[in-house]
């Protein structure tokens, strides 16, 4: 009978499944590289995408890469697993006899808690955190939509792109409205400085001031990026749908599917972008003032974009998990090779390579720190965050070596799940 108490702990090493953090894993990389240019501070930046508007040849190829596959795309795939983590958390606390209510109450707590993290990761090192935003979207999510019928889920998945592909249209019409201006007009000088992306925070010498600058972008970029601009209530949604039918646990039931929503999705997030990415490097001229509608076309090609990484990710997932049952692996971590292990093992701690990933840059590149992001370019920009997400990834092998966890998962379950049972000494 279930019962008000948690009848288990957290996710053991035997329970994990392939296909998640093998996603998680590489998609660290594809974050790293599109947080990065961010530090990129005390040069002009496109107002319409985050990368700076002078450069080389080969800073516009990088820039024309990191618009097209990886921009907006990242934080969407990372929404659904952070969806899906909360449905397979779910499962196996009421599978074990925890109640729904119990259950729930563990998910909003640790919802909770993420709010907290990404506070103090905006605080003492980056502005563009997203913890933050999936606490908050977490909560509210859970709260009204956790036990809605799947036929619900879809419909208001279908209800939330609606509205998202409605806004993106009247950005369109409006932005050619706005291209008409003058560029010299104060209007639309006015446009183009109010969206230009904010390196403020990287550009301060005072570490004291950076941190508010950090928080009031932080804070406003936390409900817009949670909840106002949909896309992670949109992802909320279908991976609670997912979850329940235990799609990434077993992709050999669903590959029509998982086939399907990765050609798809990839095709419209690559191509939703490429207009922003021409743009950018001077094949076509918008005007700056009207070079801000490519944020929302971003917005919504990435929701599929995103999806269609999951999808992706899904059927290497399977992959990997049908030679795992075949003949005995002789390679690093017991799995399909080396580098796939290796992505793993980054994958199952999450949480310590994202954060670490700050402590890697922000001292580095910031005005405040070494100051190195003022002397990079788009291209050894991207170089510096390979380099980042190699560290991360050297990193955790090292600990999945070792026997041990993230020491930031290590925290979180901490502060979710409390002190675990000690077992009574015998006498």
């Amino acid at each position: 009978m279930p019962t008000t108490a948690l009848t288990r702990g957290p996710v053991q090493a035997s329970e994990r499944s392939p296909a998640p953090d093998l996603a998680r894993g590489f998609m660290l990389l594809l974050i790293a590289i599109a947080n990065t240019p961010y530090y990129l501070w005390g040069r002009e930046m496109n107002p319409g995408a985050s990368h700076p508007i002078d450069g080389s040849v080969v800073d516009k190829v990088a820039d024309f890469l990191i618009i097209t596959v990886v921009d907006l795309r990242t934080y969407p795939m990372f929404a659904f697993l952070f969806g899906y983590g909360m449905m397979q958390l779910y499962n196996r606390q009421v599978s074990s006899g925890t109640s729904e209510k119990a259950a729930r109450r563990l998910l909003q707590k640790r919802n909770v808690w993420l709010l907290v993290f990404g506070f103090v990761h905006a605080a003492l090192l980056w502005m563009g955190d997203v913890l933050g935003a999936y606490g908050l979207a977490g909560l509210i999510m859970v709260w009204l939509f956790f036990r809605a019928k799947d036929v619900t889920l879809i419909v208001w998945t279908w209800v939330f792109g609606g509205l998202l592909a409605i806004g993106t249209a009247f950005a369109v019409v409006g932005a050619w409205f706005l291209a008409q201006l003058p560029a010299d007009h104060p209007e639309a000088q006015n446009i183009a400085a109010g969206f230009a992306p904010d390196t403020a925070s990287m550009a301060q010498t005072s570490y004291l001031d950076s941190i508010v600058e950090r928080l009031g972008y932080w804070s406003l970029g936390t409900v817009l990026q949670g909840l106002l601009v949909l896309v992670v209530p949109m992802m909320l949604l279908l991976a609670f749908w997912a979850g329940r039918r235990r799609i990434l646990e077993n992709p050999g039931e669903h590959l029509p599917l998982l086939r399907r929503v990765a050609v798809v999705g990839i095709t419209i997030g690559w191509l939703g972008p490429l207009p922003s990415a021409f743009d950018h490097v001077g094949f076509i001229d918008v005007p700056d003032h009207a070079a801000w509608v490519f944020y929302p076309v971003q917005f919504l090609t990435g929701f599929f974009g995103g999806l269609g990484y999951v999808a992706l990710f899904g059927l290497l997932g399977h992959r990997v998990a049908q030679r795992r049952t075949g003949a005995p692996s002789r390679n690093l971590l017991d799995t399909d090779g080396p580098f796939v292990g290796a992505v793993q093992a980054v994958g199952k701690r999450s949480l310590t390579s994202y954060l670490l990933q700050s402590v890697l840059c922000a001292p580095i590149l910031a005005a405040w720190g070494f100051g190195l992001g003022e002397h990079l370019t788009s291209w050894s920009m991207l170089l510096f965050a390979v380099v980042v997400w190699g560290l991360t990834v050297v990193f955790a092998v090292w600990q999945e070596r070792t026997g041990r966890r993230g020491p930031a998962e290590v925290l979180l379950r901490r502060l979710v799940y409390g002190r675990p049972a000690q077992a009574p000494v015998k006498a």
